[in-house]
């Protein structure tokens, strides 16, 4: 027994191994198609962005074979360690960081450039597990549920300073988590009426959404009197006055940020999305070339290499966080309709072996794996497509990078490796 558990291969599930490498490799070939294809092809030329796709494709291997080297109580030990060590790389960006359009994002080691923020995921992920995993740790108690908060967004916080507020983002995934280990649904709720009322506050001014709310309200404490047979007078109006002047602050505190802290450029990509702008050259530009890019491919796709509006580089950042549009032009609807389902395979799958999972920890660290990547692909799909605002994040396994590429593959193998464990006594 204690020599199966220490052959690294051994319970590992095969079919989230095949999944990954079935997107990387569909990924790799996008990358190629979309980093001028037309040049004489070195498979390992660090010039070229397919050149350089192809050496990080190469180094997960070593990369793999470490993280499934250690067993799964290895990374349970050592969680709270590697979220501090994590949080101190965000921090030294600050001090040591290169900035690259604007942000201090990465650090710099001559050919090559890391990403903390992409690594930081996974470590954060660990220490949720951890945090969860106690069996005395209760989400229903406030205290517990700051705790939780602090671990989730004290990286969040560190990355939107740099500022990267795009893969800030992506640490809302937790709530997936919280919620299914125990947190109540109004966050959820609250945080999906706060979006909303963001959105009508940007298309119909504050003073006509209060009002707006003030009429449903009023409509609402209505039916409900009539239905009961009670008095208005019965109502606890001060808790509803409360509620109300609550609303009122966050509507007119959402529209003084918006229009005082929010960056013109900012403003702007919510306007193009909400039909209230129209740009197809500035700010716009992207977006509006990757639809024209994705719809240009049809039902089957222009072909491989054969993408004319990608051979002309019409996409900015095409290899990166709009390689999605490459797929959708080459490979067409039927191609990227493959992509989605391979995702949604790879979700479905990580979701069904942390739900076998007898140990917590491995659980609820699956549930954030999980949640991690299916907010990466509907956030960047839906950005790559016009659904929603650009923001500058990648697809997981897909996007250039060799952070990118580390970083989701080091969240997934721990993964794995805590999958491939789950039978034994930790």
């Amino acid at each position: 027994m204690r020599q199966e558990r220490n052959n690294i291969f051994v319970g590992i599930d095969w079919i989230l191994i095949i999944l990954f490498i079935i997107l990387v490799c569909f990924g790799w070939m996008n990358i190629y198609a979309a980093s001028k294809a037309d040049e004489d092809f070195q498979l390992l030329n660090f010039s070229t962005k397919y050149g350089k796709q192809a050496v990080f494709i190469f180094l997960t291997v070593p990369l793999i074979v470490t993280v499934l080297f250690f067993n799964a109580k290895f990374y349970e030990q050592f969680a709270s360690l590697f979220y501090i060590i994590s949080l101190l790389s965000l921090i030294g960006l600050f001090v040591f960081g290169k900035e690259i359009n604007g942000a201090k994002s990465w650090y710099n080691f001559g050919v090559l450039g890391l990403q903390p923020s992409e690594f930081v995921k996974a470590f954060t992920a660990l220490a949720v597990a951890k945090l969860l995993s106690d069996r005395q740790y209760n989400l229903k108690l406030i205290k517990n549920q700051i705790k939780a908060f602090v671990i989730i967004f004290t990286p969040a916080l560190l990355i939107t300073l740099q500022p990267d507020a795009g893969s800030a983002l992506i640490y809302l995934a937790f709530f997936f988590v919280l919620n299914r280990e125990g947190l109540t649904l109004n966050y959820l709720i609250i945080g999906t009426i706060a979006i909303f009322i963001f959105i009508f506050s940007i298309l119909l001014g504050p003073t006509l959404i209060l009002a707006i709310l003030l009429g449903l309200t009023t409509l609402i404490i209505t039916y409900i009197t009539y239905k009961s047979g009670k008095r208005f007078l019965r109502f606890n109006w001060l808790k509803i006055f409360g509620l109300y002047a609550v609303m009122s602050l966050f509507i007119f505190g959402t529209n003084f940020s918006y229009n005082n802290i929010f960056k013109q450029h900012h403003r702007d990509r919510f306007e193009i999305l909400l039909g209230l702008k129209t740009d197809t050259k500035t700010i716009g530009y992207n977006s509006y070339q990757s639809e024209l890019t994705i719809s240009s491919g049809g039902f089957s796709g222009k072909g491989f290499l054969n993408g004319d509006i990608t051979k002309g580089d019409f996409v900015p950042e095409q290899h990166t966080d709009y390689i999605f549009s490459t797929v959708g032009e080459e490979w067409g609807f039927l191609g990227s309709s493959l992509v989605i389902i391979t995702f949604i395979l790879m979700l479905f799958r990580i979701i069904y072996l942390a739900d076998t999972h007898t140990n917590k920890f491995g659980r609820i660290y699956g549930y954030s794996v999980a949640s991690i990547l299916f907010f990466h692909i509907i956030v960047n799909i839906g950005m790559v497509i016009g659904l929603l605002p650009t923001v500058g994040i990648p697809l997981p396994f897909f996007s250039y990078g060799g952070s990118s590429l580390w970083g989701f593959t080091i969240l997934l193998f721990i993964f794995i490796r805590l999958d491939a464990h789950k039978n034994y006594d930790w």
